[in-house]
């Protein structure tokens, strides 16, 4: 006979099981579903917004993914805070490059609050085209990108595009975890989300809007002071009567080489971001942790036969979620790697749990103190140490990336 303890955490693992079998079933109908169809009017003229800090792995060859799109009319903006940033060598490497392609770089003022939601507001008064896309730096895409992005508003009732991202050229052990927790977690997390909270947000990786939306939302300025610009940006659209419509096309997040200390930080950034955004939504991320639930029952219960064989199934049905939805994905480089799987998934649960509490996160080598409502106030304004990392890696980055011979296009996020 179970005691009180043990039947809860017996229930909860249960229950994370319904939870990835669901995840599992809505991932198949999403990927299984016909993509989009070009309209019959013309395609709009997209701005392709991209704001920059110090140099992601592969930059070069992201920012070409970019250069390289089966779209008739289309622009790349980037914008840096700081003239010697690492980033400016490759943007004009870049423009050099493709210059039959509109590719600006624009010296941007850094504003206090959401760093990045700061660049994308001044680089959107300066786009020309009226189809506003927004993109991280790490993110790399597949040549059909601009269209998945333009055709979904072509229908006036949505009113933002965003797009699934998985994890892709991992070199180190953390990015490899981070790589599992992208594709194996976050994505068929992302589809029960999508269908249990009627997509009113957005996934920050890449998203697309038409001008005018933006601006009846407030602009990007409406979101500078909060720290999930993107669940701001998909809120308020939203709030407009707009649909959040999630693309089929999957792009990817290039991670190279990342320290566990990076990793932590900034999922730990992510977590408390969950957290202070939606209150309310961030304890059900219990069941995602359906591993390291049944691996406390077997103590619990001091191993009993019941125990074991709850720890298999979860197990079991973790490893068939992941190994589908990151197939599913495009992710197959990462399979190879799904027998960490319970590690990654330990670490996920430790990540949750430090998320619980705390109001300090650390992005892009700065502090900031995270308020109630999610607004964002800076503790310090001295990068850490890992700037001087960044500008070094920026520095391989510029003579070695030929040598890698990287192509356009989402890889082997």
């Amino acid at each position: 006979m179970i005691g009180l303890v043990d039947a809860i955490v017996l229930a909860l693992t249960v229950a994370g099981w319904c939870f990835w079998i669901a995840a599992w079933w809505l991932a198949e109908r999403f990927f299984g579903q016909r993509g989009e169809v070009s309209p019959d009017a013309p395609l709009p003229g997209v701005s392709v917004l991209k704001p920059l800090k110090g140099v992601d792995p592969e930059a070069f060859a992201n920012f070409e993914s970019f250069c390289r799109q089966d779209y008739p009319r289309y622009q790349v903006l980037f914008g840096v805070s700081d003239p010697d940033d690492p980033m400016v060598p490759l943007v004009r490497r870049l423009q050099a490059r493709h210059k039959d392609l509109d590719i600006q770089l624009h010296l941007l003022a850094e504003n206090e609050g959401n760093p990045k939601a700061a660049l994308l507001h001044q680089l959107a008064a300066r786009a020309s085209y009226d189809v506003l896309v927004t993109s991280d730096s790490d993110i790399r895409v597949p040549s059909d990108f601009l269209r998945s992005a333009a055709i979904p508003l072509s229908d006036p009732s949505v009113g933002l595009v965003t797009f699934p991202y998985r994890g892709t050229a991992p070199v180190t052990f953390t990015a490899r975890l981070e790589a599992l927790h992208m594709s194996g977690t976050f994505l068929p997390s992302a589809m029960v989300g999508r269908r249990v909270l009627g997509m009113r947000f957005a996934l920050g990786a890449s998203t697309a809007l038409r001008r005018h939306d933006l601006e009846r939302l407030g602009g990007f300025a409406a979101v500078i002071p909060y720290l999930a610009d993107d669940y701001q940006l998909g809120m308020r659209i939203a709030r407009l009567g707009l649909r959040v419509s999630m693309s089929r096309t999957v792009v990817a997040s290039v991670l190279g080489a990342t320290s566990f200390r990076e990793q932590w930080e900034r999922e730990v950034r992510w977590a408390r971001t969950t957290r202070v955004s939606r209150p309310i939504e961030y304890p059900g991320l219990l069941l995602t942790h359906t591993l390291p639930l049944a691996l406390a029952l077997v103590p619990l219960t001091g191993a009993s036969t019941l125990s074991l064989a709850v720890l298999a199934t979860s197990l079991t049905l973790r490893l068939a979620v992941a190994w589908r939805v990151t197939a599913l994905a495009g992710g197959h480089d990462i399979q190879r790697w799904l027998p960490w799987l319970p590690v990654r998934d330990l670490l996920s649960a430790a990540v949750w749990l430090t998320g619980l509490v705390g109001n300090r996160v650390t992005w892009r080598g700065r502090r900031y103190r995270v308020g109630v409502d999610g607004r964002l106030t800076a503790i310090r304004s001295r990068p850490l140490a890992g700037g001087a990392a960044d500008a070094e890696a920026g520095a391989a980055d510029v003579t070695s990336e030929p040598e890698r011979g990287r192509t356009a296009g989402p890889g082997p996020p």
